[in-house]
């Protein structure tokens, strides 16, 4: 098995499906940390989609035991479904996601003054190998494929 088939074979095991292929092949052939960018995306998005896939769930742990019991009581008591709710949050945490992504690759917000932010320290994620040595390089701009990797079927 080469390397190309290998990883060809893992991004399609993540769910990578038709574009499995040319994700290894960027990795392959360019060097890029790919396989652990589409991972992590796959993750975030898994997360983000709980809250429109699970609503039914959490909405009822909200109502009994949360932060939030009074403004989903409201929020039914209103007309809305959990179903509603859930595409509420899911957006929410779509959003969120997306704006953490981009932070990671522009952390100056323009929130604070030019000369406070150029003392501020940055950020980067790092890729590592599966016994957790680092490999030496990094998850960048990854707002850039946020969106593209949204699944397929996903309640927005």
């Amino acid at each position: 098995m080469t390397e190309l088939d290998r990883l060809t074979a893992l991004f399609s095991a993540l769910g990578a499906d038709a574009d499995a292929r040319d994700w290894a092949e960027s990795e392959a052939e360019e060097g890029l940390p790919q396989l652990a960018r589409y991972r992590l995306l796959r993750t975030v998005w898994q997360d983000v989609d709980a809250w429109g896939a699970a609503a039914p769930q959490w909405v009822d742990a909200y109502r009994t035991d949360g932060a939030a019991a009074d403004a989903v009581d409201r929020a039914l008591a209103a007309g809305l479904t959990p179903e509603d709710l859930g595409a509420l949050a899911r957006e929410i945490a779509r959003e969120t996601a997306f704006a953490v992504l981009y932070a990671l690759a522009d952390p100056t917000d323009g929130s604070l003054p030019a000369e406070v932010e150029a003392q501020l320290p940055g950020w980067r994620l790092a890729e590592l190998t599966p016994d957790g040595t680092p490999t030496g390089r990094h998850l960048d701009a990854l707002h850039e494929d946020f969106a593209e990797l949204e699944p397929k079927g996903a309640v927005s």
